[in-house]
């Protein structure tokens, strides 16, 4: 087993780092694709649902591919995906070829995210995973701090399709890493031999399983409300606010700092006290702040959208890993599979609640805020009767 070294937190962070990026740096290009696309911003929020369509779909796939093959190959596989996306993202002259390469970019980043989660559970155990997790949590959140600001510059130097070759830059660079310095953590003995069949019941046990999709609803749910704020945000704060692009990053960026502070807190206070509490504590923080944020969010008032955002994104930090953590802890050798449907549920999800703050749009902050707290009230009750 690898030792478990900054540079390979990194790698790993890397790794899951494909849906901040290829998500949050082109928000702010929302306004110049519409116009170098000839489009409006409604079309333009369909190439961020296709995106989180496609990183949902494929994780049912690349999961068992990584129980049974290694997770180095699919891995691989699924960057030259990615890569192949993002090119054609960057040579589009139309929004509906847009949405999908944007499609294809989410069939293959998916990869790095469900293999990152995969590789965490065959090193560790127990409250290490949780640690592990929570570190991740640590360097992921500098994506959704940094990419938003690197956009704007992107943005600014070569138009919004150089957003688009850094990610390609980005995919090739880490598809070079992987194959050179990343082992291999899955022996060929603990790899899975099942055909479709198999793979089919290994998922009908997981869903089937109370205690498991108890933890992973908990944490989906409110990551669902997480992918309504990315959709609605950039109209209610630009638009609807006057934010300009540069301060929407800032914005954006804090509420990234509060995931990290957040997720080493996590870290520590899950030594102290039983896991499962605290992640009813961060539970009951985001359907509080969600909860206030719906009921503000037709007053008009600035503050009473950030501040309760806020408390909301940072307590991320703390459901997202453990949540995670201890709905793995019980799969063994179907790590790979158990996190490609956490992945799965989790953009999946995203997918839903982006499309239905669009469907609901009123030209006010009240569809982004409700669906947040809808989305926070159903982890907290996932919790509350599905895990003992």
């Amino acid at each position: 087993m690898p030792r478990i070294t900054p540079f390979f937190v990194l790698v790993l962070a890397a790794m899951s780092a494909f849906g901040p990026l290829s998500t949050d740096m082109y928000l702010p290009a929302f306004p110049a694709i519409a116009a170098g696309l000839g489009t409006d911003a409604a079309h333009v929020q369909t190439t961020l649902a296709s995106f989180f369509a496609g990183m949902s779909l494929a994780q049912l796939a690349f999961g068992p591919l990584t129980d049974r093959f290694g997770r180095r190959l699919p891995l691989l596989a699924g960057l030259g995906i990615f890569v192949l996306g993002s090119i054609g993202c960057g040579l589009t002259e139309e929004v509906g070829w847009l949405a999908m390469w944007r499609f294809i970019q989410g069939l293959g980043g998916c990869a790095g995210m469900v293999t990152a989660r995969a590789i965490v559970r065959d090193v560790t155990e127990g409250t290490e995973t949780i640690r592990l997790m929570s570190r991740l949590m640590l360097v992921v959140t500098l994506a959704p701090i940094l990419a938003p600001s690197l956009g704007g510059l992107l943005l600014g130097w070569g138009g919004w399709r150089a957003i688009f070759w850094a990610l390609v830059v980005y995919g090739l660079g880490l598809a070079l890493v992987v194959g050179r310095v990343l082992p291999e953590t899955l022996p060929p003995e603990r790899r899975r031999r099942e055909g479709l069949a198999g793979v089919v019941m290994v998922y009908a046990r997981m869903l089937g399983t109370r205690r498991f999709m108890g933890l992973v609803l908990s944490g989906v749910l409110p990551m669902g409300g997480l992918f309504a704020y990315i959709t609605g945000s950039p109209f209610v704060f630009m638009e609807l606010h006057g934010i300009a692009p540069g301060q929407y990053g800032l914005l954006f960026g804090a509420n990234a700092l509060g995931i990290m502070g957040v997720s080493q807190l996590n870290a520590m206070l899950s030594q102290r006290h039983p896991p499962e509490r605290v992640l009813l504590w961060g539970l009951c923080a985001m359907a509080g702040a969600g909860v206030a944020m719906a009921a503000l969010s037709g007053t008009g008032s600035f503050w009473g959208i950030a501040l309760p955002l806020f408390v909301y994104v940072a307590s991320i930090g703390m459901v997202m890993p453990i949540a995670a953590a201890l709905a793995m802890a019980s799969q063994g050798r179907a790590a790979g599979s158990a996190s490609a449907l956490i992945g799965t549920l989790q953009f999946g999800g995203g997918a839903l609640t982006g499309a239905l703050v669009g469907a609901l749009y009123t030209g006010t902050a009240v569809p982004m805020a409700v669906v947040m707290a809808l989305a926070a009230l159903a982890g907290l009750l996932s919790r509350l009767i599905l895990v003992r």
